[in-house]
């Protein structure tokens, strides 16, 4: 994980707990903070599910471009020695 990917995962969690904090140190009833809190839960929930995505993605496309990366030097591996071995016929002929 990039440097920064924790620092903005670091930002979320933290605003996150200090959404949570505020919320349960807040003057008002139960129900009311109960309700915030679920509310500021499904909303960390969905940042987290969507953040985990991006990585995904991110994850993928690097993935894609190793292989991509990895396939042309095989190739290009096979070339060399496809021409040195037909350099090395002529040589011996």
């Amino acid at each position: 994980m990039k440097n920064s990917e924790k620092l903005i995962t670091g930002i979320l969690v933290g605003a996150a707990a200090g959404a949570i904090l505020g919320v349960l140190f807040a003057p008002e009833k139960g129900k009311e903070t109960r309700r915030m809190i679920s509310e500021k839960s499904g909303d960390l929930v969905d940042t987290i599910k969507d953040k985990y995505n991006e990585l995904g993605d991110a994850i993928a496309e690097k993935y894609q471009n190793i292989k991509g990366s990895a396939k042309e030097l095989c190739e290009n591996g096979k070339d060399s020695a496809n021409r040195l071995k037909e350099e090395a016929k002529h040589k011996l002929s």
